[in-house]
């Protein structure tokens, strides 16, 4: 009789697929590594794609670790359309003619979103308010007061401006919204936006170049996959990457 494989642990570095949620993920992973041990360092909407860390047998211990560090985005905006859930999977609430802007005014505003602040979570997110998660009463048309959340964006640059779309990316801290970054913006320039695409580049110093896919993993075998955990020391972050908020005003 053969002996049972080994218990896998470490650290699994996903690049997720777009139409996916992190708990399906989480679900074809069981299947994949045949373990129900398994867990992630920060969820992605159903729409993003990009690095989604996974933590596998004895590592899911370090979740709340692996979730404090800044994260890096790549993106699309689109100006001109607000929806109800900030981003492309929500229903177009209203279309406003976009501003002439120039590129240097584009950069501009991005700019003007960097910085320490205060940020009010969607009404379409995971945040539970007494329990009950703030997506459920939105879908109930309910509208529910949210706290506003601290966090810091280091830099939202503009990668490219092909009115009414305009690439850019952003590093910022845990728990950041990007979508609501996105429905700010349309609000500061009078035009309305929404979030289109999203990739996540890296979180911490664990980077989605080092990433594989569902479909890679499909195709490795035990010890293949043993090989692309990573150990517990070289995915922690160090002490000094932690953003510590400050008190609330």
């Amino acid at each position: 009789m053969p002996a049972p494989a080994p218990e896998l642990n470490g650290v699994l570095l996903l690049d997720k697929p777009g139409s996916h949620t992190s708990h399906d993920v989480v679900a074809r992973l069981r299947g994949i590594l045949h373990t129900r041990r398994i867990g992630h360092a920060g969820t992605l909407d159903p729409m993003a794609t990009g690095l989604l860390v996974m933590l596998v047998g004895k590592a899911t211990s370090l979740s709340q670790y692996l979730m404090s560090v800044d994260k890096v985005y790549s993106g699309v905006i689109r100006l001109g359309e607000s929806t109800n859930t900030q981003d492309a999977e929500g229903e177009v609430l209203e279309t406003r003619p976009v501003p002439p802007l120039t590129e240097a005014e584009v950069r501009a505003a991005l700019q003007g979103f960097t910085g320490d602040q205060y940020q009010t979570p969607p009404m379409f997110s995971a945040v539970k308010i007494k329990g009950v998660p703030l997506y459920k009463s939105a879908r109930k048309g309910e509208e529910v007061v949210r706290e506003p959340r601290f966090i810091r964006v280091m830099e939202f640059s503009l990668t490219s401006w092909t009115p009414p779309d305009l690439g850019f990316v952003l590093h910022c801290t845990k728990g950041t919204y990007v979508r609501t970054l996105a429905h700010d913006l349309g609000a500061r320039l009078g035009c309305g936006a929404h979030l289109k695409i999203l990739r996540r580049e890296s979180s911490g110093s664990l980077s989605v170049k080092a990433a594989v896919t569902l479909e890679q993993l499909e195709k490795m075998t035990p010890p293949e996959i043993e090989k692309v955990l990573l150990p517990a020391h070289v995915a922690l972050p160090p002490p000094a990457a932690v953003t510590v908020p400050p008190a609330a005003p």
